[in-house]
């Protein structure tokens, strides 16, 4: 059995929602977050960088002009299927919903842009967001991603998250409750993380109504503070095995229906402190693929335990 039936993925789903593919358009909105602008704190999560997340953005252009030109790109590559405008970094619906459509409306410059997903905080999810959301999701699919990264509050704490995992239950259910679908990220490598920690975290997940899910490993970026907590030796990377075994963990149980958009994190070889191995996307995700088919282990069976 192939890898793409051993667990319920992204691009599966695209083709049988879009009929197609769906390639993304990495998109800066020129927002901020509010643990970065003294709202909830400063400074940020503590693994968040200088661009939150999007360090591969042209930034110095226009949302319209940084959709135009990689849009433009994969049209010269005469890639087949839609387009998925994604607002990558930061909180990307921290702002009044009125500057929050002058924004999207930029980035939706062809019909071929099918999708609109935004990347956010649960704490800024409200009533009037969710109204916004609503609209654009009447013509286009919408789907919003929230940085969960764990289920612990004691972890949060170790982050500097800045909210509690119940402000995630409400904003989860603001926006299931109104149609609009949600993906969580979640981040193994944590501080302080104990495998009870991951294994709460997964049945936090799965008692959520969300359809998608993303999967990273921490990694150590430059200028950040967990660079800092790194160099005193205050934290140490997750081994790559160790990894892959929770990888494994997740997928046999999580729920069947949730679609699993990515199972590794990504960081410019330029920014990447540690761990080294994540620089190998490919060897990852082909490790992953080894030991699901090894194992016999496919999504919701709950037959793998860590190891």
């Amino acid at each position: 059995m192939n890898q793409i039936r051993r667990y319920n993925t992204f691009s599966n789903w695209c083709n049988s929602t879009f009929g197609h593919p769906i390639h993304k358009i990495c998109l800066d909105g020129g927002f901020t977050c509010p643990n970065r602008d003294g709202t909830v704190g400063v400074g940020g999560c503590i693994f968040c960088g200088e661009r939150g997340a999007g360090e591969h953005v042209n930034a110095r252009q226009t949302v319209t002009e940084q959709a135009q030109a990689q849009l433009d790109h994969y049209i010269r590559r005469k890639e087949k299927g839609g387009f998925v405008a994604y607002f990558q970094n930061f909180s990307n619906t921290y702002a009044k919903p009125q500057e929050l459509k002058e924004v999207y409306d930029k980035a939706l410059i062809s019909e071929k842009i099918e999708a609109l997903a935004i990347a956010t905080r649960p704490d800024c999810i409200d009533e009037n967001i969710v109204t916004l959301l609503k609209e654009y999701n009447k013509d286009r699919k919408v789907w919003i991603e929230l940085g969960l990264q764990t289920s612990s509050d004691e972890t949060a704490l170790r982050i500097n998250r800045g909210y509690k995992t119940e402000v995630c239950t409400r904003a989860v259910k603001l926006l299931k409750d109104n149609g609009i679908d949600v993906v969580i990220h979640i981040i193994f490598g944590l501080p302080g993380e104990t495998e009870e920690d991951i294994k709460n975290t997964i049945s936090y997940v799965n008692s959520l109504p969300i359809d998608g899910i993303k999967i990273h490993s921490l990694y150590v970026m430059k200028n950040t503070k967990l660079e800092v907590y790194y160099n005193e030796k205050k934290y140490t990377t997750i081994d790559f095995a160790k990894y892959i075994d929770l990888v494994c963990y997740a997928i046999s149980n999580l729920r069947e229906n949730i679609v699993i958009h990515r199972l590794v994190g990504e960081c410019m070889e330029n920014l990447l402190v540690a761990p080294k191995w994540e620089q190998d996307k490919n060897a990852i995700l082909q490790t992953i693929s080894e030991k699901l088919e090894k194992e016999d282990i496919k999504q919701g069976d709950k037959k793998w335990i860590l190891q």
